[in-house]
Parts: C-alpha cells; structure tokens; sequence
C-alpha cells in the first residue's frame, strides 16, 4: 500500500476557489484589528504622554487583556457577538494589538529630544502642527516595530477562531486533523507563514518610505 504524500497537488487544485476564500476571510480579520488598535492606541499614547498618571493603568489592563487565552475570550464573547462570526475573533485581536501599540507610542513619542520640540516652538510650530510635523515622524520607527509585532501576531492569532467556527486558514487546519490528512495543515501553515512574512515586509518598506533620513544617514 503507497504511503499517503506530505501534500497532494490535486486535491490543492480541486480546492482553491476555497482557499482563497479563507485566505481573504483571514486576512480581514488580522488586519482589520491592528488598524483599529493603531487608531485607538495613537490617542491613548497621546494621552499617556500628556498626562503620565493615565499611562500605567491603561498598559496595566492592556496587559492584563493581552495574558488571557485567545480561546477562552472567544468562548466569552459567543453570547454576545454570536457563533462562527468575524466579530467574536477581531475583537479580542483589536485588545491584543492596543496591548503592543500603546506602548509603543508612548515609548516613540518619549524618544523625541526635548531640543526639538523646543526648536518647534520657537518656530511658531502649533501643538497640532508640532505633533504631526516634527514628533510623529520621529516616533515612526518605534511606532512601526510594534505594529510588525501585532501584526504577526493577529495573523497568527486569527487561526485559533477555527475552534469557534470561524478562524480562516485556521479551518484548514482543524479540517485536516479531523481527517488525518496532511495536506491542508501543511497549506494553511504555509499560507499563514507566507501571509506573516508579506505583511512584515510590507511595513518594512513602509518605515523606509517614512523615515527617508535614516536611509540617507545609513548610505552617508
């Protein structure tokens, strides 16, 4: 009797309008979160740089959200947002990304030097027009690495929605190990792998883009 393949291309081809259906199912609801977390972290960053007293409490809870199992919290949520949803898997993974981000704009906005906010002063700059001219940009590297981290990690998260009935690739996974069929574990690893590793480049190029003296300072 043959050995069954590690991967069977037919079955890959008979299945891939489905794939991509799951593809795109996980890629809304990785990154879908991590863009409202950037959105609510970047005020709440301000915030807690503003006022100092604000900024431990909410990274306290943060990481108290960002310590409880991904599973547990989807099971929580059933009652509320409904079984095999969007919903139940991205907002927990909204949590999970505020949890990194916060901080992350705190620590970027903190490493701008006093003498240029100062500069920007005496220049007339606006609180407004300071932040977004002069502070902000300095911030981007920082900023940015923590967006690579939670955007990882919501791609990789996504997958544990499965055991809830909606999950992604993650699908491909329970699928395969309720058949014993290896194929689909080892398409849906390789597509979350690939996915992680598109998106990371993608904000690398993207701090390149914003930050065009350190590509200037590092050819000097």
């Amino acid at each position: 009797m043959d050995e069954e393949p590690l991967v069977r291309w037919d079955w890959i081809g008979r299945n891939w309008p489905t794939i991509q259906d799951l593809l795109a199912d996980h890629v809304v609801m990785a990154l879908v979160p991590v863009v409202v977390g950037l959105l609510i972290a970047l005020p709440l960053g301000l915030a807690g740089v503003r006022w100092r007293w604000l900024y431990q409490p909410t990274v306290g809870l943060m990481n108290v959200v960002y310590s409880l199992p991904s599973l547990a919290v989807f099971i929580v949520l059933i009652p509320l947002t409904g079984l095999a949803t969007r919903t139940t898997v991205m907002v927990p993974l909204t949590f999970y990304a505020m949890a990194v981000l916060i901080p992350a704009v705190v620590d970027g906005l903190a490493s701008v030097p006093d003498h240029v906010r100062q500069s920007a002063v005496a220049m007339g700059f606006t609180p407004l027009r300071r932040l977004l001219q002069v502070e902000l940009p300095i911030a981007v590297p920082v900023v940015l690495a923590g967006l690579r981290v939670a955007t990882v990690a919501s791609v990789s998260l996504v997958s544990v929605g499965a055991l809830v009935g909606r999950g992604g690739l993650g699908y491909l996974f329970i699928d395969g190990w309720q058949r014993q069929f290896y194929t689909p574990i080892v398409v849906g690893i390789v597509l979350v792998v690939v996915l992680a590793g598109i998106a990371d480049l993608l904000l690398i190029l993207a701090q390149r883009l914003l930050t065009p003296w350190s590509r200037a300072r590092g050819s000097a």
